[in-house]
């Protein structure tokens, strides 16, 4: 059981609760936070004092004073008029992580937000009621404002479900369910499409995905190297041991692993050979090096999806403070760099695969043996260079860009919620890589034979047999390719 506002959420957390496998609830503690920070707010909002985004106008309107009888309206103008979204819809699942994060940080009790509005979004998020969020829009300051404004029309009756992969207006919904539309109050518009949810849900979409690459790069790379033949020197303990950075050391452990016990290395240990290329030699230095870029990312996640991200923060009965909190920099450059460390993966694994085409140690040319009459696999390496590019020109920093927006008022922002997109864009590439990779390793692996590989590497060969039968004569790759893409994204190869 997890408890919105009280425990820590973690990205596995996170992806439990939107899985339906871990149920996250209110508690007496969380609600009291709600409703004190909510008494707060009354106070101000029917006092003369000017406080921001409580009793007067939003940005470049912060001067303008509201009366306690017009708040209503402003808080849902506020909706209303940052709904500006344009492009395709996010995944659902971006949607549930965005309302799942949004309450945990609303019942910290700093928002100053009604428990009825908290209550009816956990309503949302536990029947699968997922609003229809458009991806483009939102400069990561103040905060996500398009895509929070888009995900939580539906509490007004307004703005669009996803309901069975269809997509019906808010109002045919809440009338199905029996629910009256919501008005909000003072400061309530503010607590909702202040933050960022949206910027901070793509890193943890992506950084679960990652998980899994990172750990799929070492077998593609293990098994590359079987099947070329290649040495596992390079992976042993002492040499990592006088440059120890974190996520070399894993990856050298790791290979150390994959390649236990391996008829088809230990065959040629004392071969003439005195090195490999870098792409194989290399791996625990460069994967290493994305592996250290994952620790950074989950580390800003967590704290992120732990924190207070609105505008204003509601500290005392007389004092909110108009500060910076919903500002997306910290996650932005930090999907920069996981961007970048993410395509070197898509980079190198492209070199492994140009590798095995080459016809050296003992395998054909372009890995066929009827060479000429027959192409073999020489044309899905074009693939993977095209989407090794593809994923070099995405990872171009938004967050080292800013376009002032509302009238200067808010005058440098983060653009985090394009480099959260791009992050993803870049790991839905790589996945396609490493696909065509381990297509080719498997077949190197057949000219090994009747050598075995290690245990995990052999029922991995197993798996990808299971649905791509070796090349003997040229057919058409595509439906081979898509399979292998499957395995992938479904997270068939054992990975550890």
């Amino acid at each position: 059981m997890f408890k919105y506002g009280i425990d820590t959420l973690t990205v596995t957390k996170v992806t439990k609760i939107a899985e339906g496998v871990l149920k996250a609830t209110l508690t007496k503690k969380a609600i009291e936070n709600v409703t004190i920070c909510r008494k707060k707010v009354e106070k101000m909002a029917s006092g003369n004092k000017a406080v921001y985004g409580i009793n007067t106008g939003f940005g470049p309107l912060c001067d303008v004073q509201i009366t306690p009888q017009e708040t209503s309206q402003l808080q849902t103008n506020l909706l209303i008029t940052h709904a500006v979204g344009v492009g395709n819809p996010i995944d659902k699942e971006l949607s549930k992580i965005m309302m799942i994060c949004k309450v945990h940080a609303l019942c910290q009790g700093f928002s100053g937000i009604r428990l009825k509005v908290i209550e009816r979004i956990i309503y949302f998020i536990e029947n699968d009621l997922l609003p229809v969020v458009p991806e483009q829009g939102s400069v990561g300051a103040s905060g996500d404002l398009a895509p929070l404004s888009h995900l939580f029309l539906p509490l007004l009756g307004e703005g669009e479900f996803w309901i069975d992969n269809q997509i019906i207006s808010a109002k045919e919904v809440l009338k199905k369910h029996q629910l009256i539309p919501i008005s909000l109050q003072a400061k309530e518009g503010l607590a909702l499409i202040n933050g960022t949810q949206f910027i901070l849900a793509h890193a943890i979409a992506g950084l679960n995905k990652m998980n899994y690459l990172l750990n799929l790069a070492d077998v593609a790379g293990a098994m590359s190297i079987e099947g070329y033949k290649g040495s596992a020197s390079p992976f042993k303990k002492a040499l990592h041991t006088i440059r120890p950075f974190k996520g070399t050391q894993k990856v050298a452990k790791r290979m150390r692993m994959l390649f236990k016990e391996s008829q088809n290395i230990m065959s040629h240990e004392d071969c003439e050979r005195v090195q490999d290329p870098y792409s194989m030699r290399c791996i625990p230095q460069v994967h290493g090096a994305s592996r250290n870029a994952y620790y950074h990312l989950k580390e800003l996640a967590t704290i992120e999806m732990n924190s207070v991200t609105d505008n204003p923060i509601v500290l005392s009965d007389t004092e909110a403070i108009s500060g910076g909190n919903f500002h997306g920099q910290p996650l932005a450059i930090a999907l920069d760099y996981a961007s970048i460390a993410t395509a070197e993966l898509g980079n190198i694994s492209d070199r492994r695969s140009y590798l095995l085409l080459e016809g050296k140690y003992s395998l054909p040319r372009l890995l066929t043996e009827s060479g000429g009459l027959n192409s073999g696999f020489m044309i899905p390496q074009y693939t993977t260079a095209a989407l090794v590019t593809e994923n070099k020109s995405l990872c171009f920093p938004p967050s080292a860009d800013s376009i002032p927006t509302s009238l200067g008022q808010e005058d440098h922002v983060s653009m985090g919620s394009i480099s959260g997109r791009q992050f993803n864009q870049i790991l839905g590439n790589l996945e396609k890589i490493f696909a065509i990779e381990l297509m080719y390793a498997a077949q190197a692996l057949e000219f090994r034979r009747p050598l075995k590989a290690s245990a995990i590497i052999e029922k991995n060969h197993a798996i990808i047999r299971s649905k791509v039968t070796k090349l003997e004569e040229d057919r058409i790759l595509k439906d081979d390719i898509n399979a292998m893409i499957d395995l992938v994204k479904q997270r068939k190869i054992i990975v550890k």
